[in-house]
């Protein structure tokens, strides 16, 4: 059997799991988790590995790990990005996934994805100074650059699609519920 790949997705793969979802929508439920250990300062480190997805407990091939840290000019010793720099990267990286997928599923080869995703903080109100500034960021703007065999109007619409279906983006524009209990 030959396996029918475009852009680097498993096409008949995508197809396959969109009509295991349609005849199961329960299998869609998924829960993502990471665990974090404070290092030192403001730096810490991530470590995901496993998933609940498909009616199961799911294992990634292998523990991914991910530091984090703040600039120096923030007290941090810059080992590492910054949480909302992570942010920035779940955004760009979302939306890429996203467009590479949709092309494949329409047919459409892609030869160059790119992004730039920035975002503007005032510290003000992170640090306590002005209660009226929001501690996250103000805005976001993610410009996007795409190439393919395919005119301007199909490309724009893959990316708006891609768009459209990003949980990240979902999460950000539209805000999540989030709920912090503190243990011993």
């Amino acid at each position: 059997m030959t396996t029918k790949t475009m852009n680097g997705v498993d096409t008949d793969a995508l197809f396959g799991a969109l009509d295991a979802v349609k005849a199961q929508p329960e299998a869609a439920k998924f829960q993502f988790r990471t665990t974090n250990e404070w290092q030192s300062g403001t730096h810490s480190r991530s470590t995901i590995s496993d998933f609940f997805g498909l009616g199961a407990e799911q294992t990634h091939r292998a523990a991914h790990t991910y530091d984090a840290d703040h600039p120096e000019q923030l007290v941090g010793t810059d080992v590492a990005p910054s949480p909302v720099e992570f942010l920035l990267h779940a955004l760009a990286a979302c939306v890429t996934a996203g467009i590479g997928n949709v092309a494949a599923a329409r047919g459409i080869e892609l030869t160059r994805v790119e992004s730039t995703v920035k975002g503007d903080i005032d510290l003000v109100g992170l640090l306590g100074i002005d209660e009226t500034v929001r501690n996250g960021y103000e805005g976001i703007e993610m410009s996007v650059t795409i190439e393919g065999d395919a005119d301007a109007d199909a490309l724009r619409k893959v990316v708006e699609r891609s768009v459209s279906r990003s949980a990240v983006f979902d999460m950000l524009a539209n805000g999540t519920s989030v709920s912090v209990k503190v243990g011993r």
